[in-house]
């Protein structure tokens, strides 16, 4: 009776389960407690770690480079400045030679490159043409005077435009009386192709200053001298003209004068001086000091008298002679003529050389000629490049 009134109070719908027996844990109470261990057991690592969620930074490790050992030397080389190259060149100018560069890279040793050349095939760096060389230089009363360096360097060589060196049909041109204008020289020195070699007369302005527009134009330049013409002085090349009753003394102080106007010039050229280069007293002296500086001489061949080419061999001087004047009539027509007549000259002996004067109608016509002949094969060279040099023969 008891127990029926217990069954009334239960709630509607509920059974009286069997008791459990002790001792005994339920399958889903065993896997419930395995997972909130491993919930609990990640969350102590995570919190335990030094940076929490974060790819951990990578640690560079740097490997030497092993090298074969050598022995150390018995003192540590010098090493060149990184940003000038070392050069050495031999102070004989014939024939090819060996050009030894160093050169310096990062932190390493220098490395060595060796360059065969011609030197015919070799000038000055345009880039620095205008710049004279010290080591050139001697200094006197007058000014500046070209001269060989302590190692043999002439003038000559270290102020030559460069030019290819090939054997084919080659024209040298010179135009003279730069500087007696203004115009006219700036014309010139702007129009003329920068193969044509240009000559300075000493009597005119500023030619310091047109000496380096025309070396940074890439011209080649030569210094015209005044040399005594038959009929002197009814026929005058100007003043300091070298004379053959004036001493040697004196004549080389009038030379003095003429090289000293501006620097940075290959050679010189006569200015008139038919007499003078007929005369061997008059002579001698001046392509002697020619010889002595490292200058080349160009005769103009005006004279068929002239004693230039034998004292040149002489006195080991460069030497060339020139084919023809080319504007000796101011007339277009007559000037490509004799221009014409150069390349049949270039093709046939496989140079000519031809010469003029700073005029506005040779300038122009020379120019435009120029254009028209490189088309045709023929390559436009520096005086320097036709000159015959005793030292390289």
């Amino acid at each position: 009776m008891a127990d029926i009134g217990k069954d009334i109070e239960r709630p509607l719908g509920q059974t009286v389960r069997a008791p459990r027996a002790a001792g005994k844990v339920s399958a889903g109470v065993i896997a419930a407690s395995a997972v909130v261990l491993a919930v609990v057991g990640i969350s102590a690592a995570i919190a335990f770690r030094e940076k929490p969620f974060r790819k951990p930074q990578e640690v560079a490790i740097s490997t030497p480079k092993v090298t074969a050992a050598a022995e150390p030397p018995a003192s540590p080389p010098a090493l060149a400045p990184a940003a000038t190259p070392k050069i050495e060149t031999p102070a004989k100018t014939g024939g090819p030679q060996i050009i030894h560069v160093q050169t310096v890279e990062g932190d390493g040793p220098p490395k060595a490159e060796i360059v065969i050349r011609d030197p015919s095939t070799v000038g000055q760096n345009l880039k620095i043409a205008h710049i004279p060389d010290k080591a050139l230089i001697e200094a006197s009363e007058t000014g500046p005077l070209p001269m060989r360096s302590a190692d043999g360097r002439r003038p000559f060589d270290v102020y030559a435009r460069p030019w290819s060196g090939a054997r084919g049909a080659r024209v040298a041109i010179v135009i003279g009386g730069l500087a007696m204008s203004q115009t006219g020289t700036q014309a010139a020195i702007a129009k003329l192709p920068p193969e044509v070699t240009l000559a300075f007369a000493p009597q005119g302005n500023s030619i310091g200053r047109w000496m380096q527009a025309a070396r940074q134009s890439g011209h080649e330049i030569v210094m015209q001298v005044p040399l005594e013409p038959f009929d002197y002085p009814n026929v005058n090349p100007g003043r300091n003209t070298l004379t053959v009753t004036a001493s040697a003394e004196e004549n080389l102080k009038s030379l003095h004068w003429a090289l000293s106007r501006t620097t940075n010039y290959t050679g010189v050229m006569n200015y008139m001086g038919a007499r003078f280069s007929a005369d061997t007293a008059a002579m001698e002296p001046f392509m002697a000091e020619l010889g002595k500086r490292g200058l080349a001489y160009i005769d103009d061949g005006s004279s068929a008298r002239s004693l230039a080419p034998d004292l040149a061999l002489k006195d080991g001087v460069p030497f060339v002679a020139g084919d023809m004047a080319i504007d000796a009539v101011q007339d277009r027509g007559a000037i490509l003529k004799k221009l014409d007549s150069l390349e049949a000259t270039a093709r046939a002996k496989g140079t000519a050389v031809g010469i003029g004067s700073a005029f506005d109608l040779t300038v122009d016509t020379v120019s435009s000629w120029v254009a028209e002949a490189k088309k045709r094969g023929i390559e436009i060279v520096p005086i320097s490049a036709v000159a015959i040099d005793p030292q390289k023969g």
